[in-house]
């Protein structure tokens, strides 16, 4: 079976959900799954239920850099020298597991600021094995990778609590 490219974007709750729900898919049917998560930290609720299911393969960094607008230089080529290495051990582990989906998590906010090696995600994007389903989260992507990509969701808000004062609720907004 050939392997699709999928991209989640939007302004709306939901991208990640989705994701999560396709990897949850995919490993229920008895396929491996990787799951990398960029611009994240590691304390999010899906992560919780994600490392309970053998089938899907958590990959993260350690290190989280928090908002772009914040980071000097020094930390936006720190945090690309990071994300670059979540990446290629995302890449790796897909080989080594013989993975049928890989999840790429807020990816796209780390390619449109450079935080990750561009040229090596869309050459893995072109060159992927045939059979892999790729999954890229993230707001605003690029026309590039969006002609890459066989699937584009956009998921806008059209009204969302955080509007009004409510922060995000531990179990369903994180």
């Amino acid at each position: 079976m050939q392997g699709l490219i999928h991209i989640y974007t939007g302004n709306g709750k939901g991208k990640t959900t989705a994701a999560v729900g396709l990897a949850v898919r995919c490993s229920g049917s008895g396929e491996q799954v990787v799951f990398a998560q960029f611009l994240k930290n590691n304390r999010s609720s899906e992560r919780n239920i994600l490392e309970k299911i053998p089938e899907i393969h958590l990959v993260s960094s350690e290190k989280i850099y928090g908002f772009y607008k914040n980071l000097s230089e020094k930390q936006k080529a720190e945090a690309k020298v990071t994300y670059t290495k979540l990446l290629e051990s995302a890449i790796h582990k897909v080989a080594e597991t013989n993975s049928r989906m890989l999840i790429l998590d807020e990816i796209i906010g780390a390619y449109n600021h450079d935080l990750v090696d561009r040229g090596l995600l869309v050459r893995y994007l072109k060159e992927k094995p045939e059979s892999l389903e790729i999954v890229l989260t993230g707001r605003n992507p690029e026309s590039s990778l969006m002609e890459l990509a066989d699937y584009v969701s956009d998921i806008q808000k059209i009204k969302h609590p955080f509007d009004r004062g409510i922060p995000a609720r531990k179990g369903i907004e994180k």
